[in-house]
Formats: structure tokens, C-alpha cells, sequence
């Protein structure tokens, strides 16, 4: 977001009543600040500045300090605060802390921050959100270094193995926006210790080139490459970046906040990365067990592979040994799996729709289970990562309308840069139409409230649409800008289970559960549309029919090829919808309940 030079378009004074509004605005943004943190980084009494980007950035600044507050979408609500601001506040946003100094040569040099970069705590990362704003630290010192938003949530980076990216940065030390401050200095005002502390666990530009390629070695060691634990920088010259980082990770080693009690330092991580493949086989097995023993529950069954590797298989590892299923013989999760079917350990097979190997049942009358003894540990990391899920049940399905940018709107898009290939949200279409409204200047002077329509924005928003013979409007209020300018968009919606993601064109079908009576007076429930929520039917059926002690079957629909109905005896059909919320986090809005019984 700050990685090159850019001139300020404006700076102006807030005035009273927006200074009361932002001081609002970061109170709802950072609910764990107090009022006395709060006066830190917006003084009550003091001037604050409000300086607008051309790159849409707003940045909060105390007059004649330091920036302390900034937002990247211009509308003034997802609020970030500085480095500078967590230097004063470190409390100020929840913390990622790094597992060392190959890791954070690269998030100081604007390089976006994956999972196998991070320390994880004993007890497991807390409960957090997608697009959450969180810090970042290295290990041993509280000041953060960057500021970022979490690209998934705790739950999803389970189900993901803690694999992927972690937080999308958008704000760094030494970037250009900390640079902005008035003598681009390190504050040494009570909260920063007068030594400087030399801390190793950066790299120094001192070094030798062989203590550096160890660290890269053990780095290496931890994920395959240091992307793993940082998305490179798409912009910046290699060459150029990685003088630019020596530099600044000598400058990192000045930060130091003065110690706190309540501040622990992360703990070693011990990480058997030695294991030869048989001991990774042998291990995995044993890992497997003891899940079967002590986590797995019946009623759970059928599981998807995925679902049994991250909340099960992993938390079962012994403490700091990382385990990686392709360096052992059989390479992929699935091929283990099904090596352990054809063993009679476990009954498993492969979805034909997701391509995933589902856990179908456990042979608790295998020798190998029978003889296995499971070992009694400290089970408060996997309780945590369980209570995680457990609490965000119905976030395992996430939908949500996306845009795609239709030839109505093409020279909208074309005016303000905007990639016509890409899926925006709702808020993030809408925010297009202003940003070329802002462009061309079309606020109606007389009227802040109303937007002036020119020939391109006219076009975009009416034609094809107005009756002939019809005018076409000159002016549209704001509030309804937005809104007419969806409607001229493709509409497309996205489905996202766990590590599952679809987007298909057109408005979110719904489900359907139909009661109808058959011969005999009997009930028969049919439940359709499964397709459209990632849902398998023959899972579903199998799951139902435990569940409600009935027998169930699944059909193709007549005319519809690859889409199935399950087939329920008995009319469930209040129960059926609401197991579909409860368990697989439909929301209500998308299903359909038709009871043909009722008269």
C-alpha cells in the first residue's frame, strides 16, 4: 500500500465533530483500547490532520508529529493503526510474533505473511476472523513492525493445516508512510529503552555469507521455500529488495518497548526435521491411532480427509515436530488413507464430486487398534483448535453475491484503471463508480448529496434501460449510485467450504425439502440443490440416515445432469432444515420448505 513514493493530494484540520467521530470510529475498530490509549494516538486536545492519497489512502496524523491512524479505502471505517501508533499502544491490535529472522527481513521489505512463517503459541492461535487488522512482531521484543489483515479465518487456517497466506500486508516499518514523519526517526520518549539491544534473531548485514545460508538452511527447513512464509513482493527488483531489507533489518534491531511482565517472549520451538521416510510412515500411523483413540467420535462420521488431517492427525503430533505428508512414501493424504482402507484399519473412499477421500468408519477390531496403547498428554492445544471450530459451526459455508464488470460499465472501469477480469463485492463495485465520480469532479456543487451525470456515467448507468421516447436523468442521489450501478453489472456468486472454493454465474440457487405423501399414507422428504453449497448427496444421505433411523437414497433429477436429490422416508422436514443450518452452516434465507401433507 506504501512500498513507492506518492505525493499527498490534501491535508486539512479535522474539525471538532469528525475528530469525535474518529475517535468513535477506532473505539469500535480496536474495542480492547481504553479511553487513556485512545488520547495516546488521538490527543483530545491536540490537532489531528487528515491527509488524502491519490492511491485513495486517508492518513491521520497528530499536527506536527506523527501519523498515527490510516485507512485504505477512503471511507473512513476500516481503520489500521501506524507503527508508530503501536509503539505508543502495543496492545493496541492482537499479534502474530515470527519464528525468526528470515522471515521478518522479508515482512519489513513489504512481502505478505504465510502461516509456516509464524511462532505458534502453546496454547494455539486465538479465535480470529478474514479481514481482521493484526500486527506483526518478531520474537523477544514488543514492537510491532507491520500491520496487516487476515486473509481467512482461525477455523479455515486449521482445515488449511496452517498452510497459505496469513495476513496481507499493507503497512511496514520504513515504508513510505513511515517515512512521512518529520524526521523519520525511532521515538525514544519513555516507551523505548536508550541501549540499543542487538537481537538475534535478525539477520545483519555483518554476517557471513555462510551463517547467512545456514539460516536460510534452517529456515528451509521449516517450509519449502522462504515464500512459504512470505508472499514475495510483486513490484519490487530482487535485486534492489533484498539491499533495501539488509538495511532495514539492521534499522529493526533499534526498535525495544520497555519490558513488560505481562509480555512472554515465545518459546523455542524444538523441530525434529531429520526423519527419515519410514519414521514419518511410522509416525503417521501412530499419529492416526492415537486420533482413532482419543479425538475421533462416531458421530462425526463421515469426515472429509481434510477435516481428519488438521483437527485431528496434526494436534496428535508430538510438541514442535512439524509433519509433512510428501516427504513420506506415500507422498499424498489421500493415497495414505486408502493404503490404511485396504489394511481393514479404517473404511474410506474417494468423493467422485470434491475428489477427496471421505473417513467412512473405524475397524475398532483391528489388531493394529487393539494393540495400540495411546499416549495420555497435556490435550489443551487440540482442545483450543477444537473449541475454535466448535464455535464457528455455521462459518464452515460462506456465500456471498461477487460482480463481474459487464460492457455497460467497461468505460467506467477503463476510467479509473480498474481490472475489468476481476470479481468485486458489492462495496468494492460500488466503490468504483465513486472513485470515477471523485475522478471527473461530479459531486453537484449546490447539492453535496446528488451526483451530476456526464455522457460516460449516463451511458454506463441507463442505456439500453430507458424507454424510447423517455429522457434520460442529468443527476441520481448518491445513495442510490451504487445500487443502479450493480444492476449493470454480471451478477456471479461464490461458494466457499473449508478449502473448497467455487464461483458460478448468476444469483445463489436455493435448496429444496419437499414432504409429499406416497402410497400407504406414507412420508417421503426430497431434499435437492445440494450441489449449490459444496454438499455431497451420498455423504448427506448416509449422514441422514443415522441420524434420523430411516432409510435414504439418492437420485439423479430427471433432465439435470450431476445433480442429485436425496430421498428421506418420514417427514423430517422441519428437522432436515434445521440440521442443515445447525451442522453445515446453510443459511436459512437459501432453503425452501414445501410440506405438500398439510391440507
Amino acid at each position: 500500500m506504501f512500498k513507492k513514493p506518492v505525493d499527498v493530494k490534501t491535508v486539512q484540520r479535522l474539525s471538532g465533530a469528525d475528530k469525535k467521530k474518529l475517535r468513535r470510529t477506532a473505539k469500535e475498530r480496536f474495542p480492547q483500547a481504553s479511553d487513556a490509549d485512545l488520547d495516546a494516538i488521538l490527543p483530545p486536545k491536540g490537532e489531528i490532520t487528515l491527509a488524502k492519497y491519490p492511491n485513495h489512502a486517508l492518513v491521520y496524523a497528530i499536527e506536527g508529529e506523527l501519523p498515527m491512524i490510516f485507512n485504505i479505502d477512503a471511507r473512513g471505517h476500516d481503520l489500521f493503526p501506524t507503527v508508530y501508533a503501536l509503539w505508543k499502544v502495543p496492545h493496541l491490535l492482537p499479534a502474530f510474533t515470527l519464528k525468526g529472522g528470515e522471515v521478518s527481513r522479508y515482512v519489513i521489505g513489504g512481502a505478505d505473511l504465510m502461516f509456516p512463517g509464524i511462532s505458534i503459541p502453546p496454547e494455539g492461535f486465538p479465535s480470529f476472523e478474514a479481514g481482521q487488522p493484526w500486527a506483526v512482531k518478531v520474537p523477544g521484543n514488543p514492537a510491532p513492525i507491520a500491520v496487516g489483515i487476515t486473509t481467512m479465518s482461525s477455523t479455515e487456517a486449521l482445515k488449511a493445516g496452517l498452510r497459505g497466506k496469513a495476513l496481507r500486508i499493507v503497512h511496514y516499518y520504513r515504508d513510505m508512510l513511515w517515512d512521512s514523519a518529520d524526521g523519520r526517526y525511532v521515538p525514544n520518549d519513555g516507551f523505548f529503552e536508550d541501549i540499543v539491544v542487538e537481537d538475534p534473531n535478525f539477520v545483519s548485514t555483518s554476517q557471513s555469507p555462510d551463517s547467512t545460508e545456514e539460516t536460510t538452511e534452517a529456515t528451509e527447513a521449516t517450509h519449502d521455500s522462504e515464500d512459504a512464509a512470505v508472499g514475495t513482493s510483486d513490484t519490487a527488483d530482487p535485486g534492489i529488495q533484498c539491499e533495501a531489507t539488509e538495511e532495514i533489518t539492521n534499522g529493526v534491531n533499534e526498535l525495544k518497548l520497555p519490558e513488560d511482565k505481562s509480555t512472554e517472549q515465545a518459546p523455542d520451538e524444538k523441530e525434529h526435521q531429520n526423519l527419515t521416510t519410514e519414521e514419518i510412515d511410522s509416525l503417521l500411523d501412530k499419529c492416526l491411532l492415537q486420533a482413532l483413540y482419543t479425538s475421533i467420535k462416531e458421530k462425526e462420521l463421515p469426515m472429509p480427509g481434510s477435516t481428519l488431517w488438521s483437527n485431528h492427525i496434526l494436534p496428535c503430533r508430538p510438541p514442535g515436530v512439524t509433519l509433512d505428508i510428501k516427504k513420506s512414501s506415500h507422498k499424498k493424504l489421500s493415497k495414505w488413507l486408502q493404503s490404511k482402507s485396504s489394511s481393514g484399519l479404517i473404511s474410506a473412499k474417494e468423493d467422485k464430486y470434491k475428489k477427496e477421500v471421505i473417513l467412512l468408519g473405524i475397524n475398532r477390531k483391528h489388531p493394529d487398534y487393539v494393540a495400540f496403547k495411546p499416549e495420555k498428554r497435556v490435550q489443551e492445544p487440540v482442545e483450543h483448535e477444537k473449541a475454535v471450530a466448535e464455535s464457528s459451526v455455521t462459518k464452515q459455508l460462506e456465500v456471498a453475491e461477487i460482480y463481474k464488470p459487464s460492457s455497460h460499465v467497461k468505460p467506467i472501469f477503463v476510467a479509473v484503471k480498474a481490472d475489468m477480469e476481476k470479481y468485486y463485492s458489492a462495496s468494492e463495485a460500488s466503490d468504483i463508480v465513486f472513485r470515477y465520480v471523485e475522478k471527473e469532479n461530479l459531486v453537484k456543487p449546490t447539492d453535496k448529496a446528488k451526483v451530476i451525470l456526464d455522457v460516460t456515467l449516463c451511458d454506463a448507468l441507463y442505456k439500453g434501460a430507458i424507454k424510447k421516447g423517455t429522457a434520460y436523468p442529468t443527476e441520481i442521489h448518491k445513495k442510490d449510485l451504487g445500487s443502479t450501478f450493480l444492476k449493470r453489472m454480471q451478477v456471479h456468486h461464490i461458494v466457499i467450504r473449508g478449502t473448497q472454493e467455487v464461483i458460478r454465474k448468476g444469483a445463489i440457487k436455493t435448496i429444496q425439502i419437499m414432504t409429499e405423501r406416497r402410497q400407504g399414507n406414507k412420508k417421503m422428504t426430497r431434499l435437492s440443490g445440494l450441489e449449490c453449497f459444496l454438499m455431497d448427496p451420498d455423504s448427506l444421505a448416509s449422514e441422514l440416515q443415522k441420524k434420523f433411523a430411516c432409510s435414504t437414497t439418492t437420485a439423479e433429477l430427471p433432465g439435470k445432469k450431476g445433480q442429485y436429490e436425496v430421498l428421506v422416508q418420514g417427514g423430517v422436514i422441519d428437522d432436515l432444515a434445521k440440521h442443515l443450518v445447525d451442522h453445515y452452516g446453510v443459511p436459512k434465507r437459501y432453503i425452501e420448505v414445501y410440506d405438500k401433507t398439510k391440507r
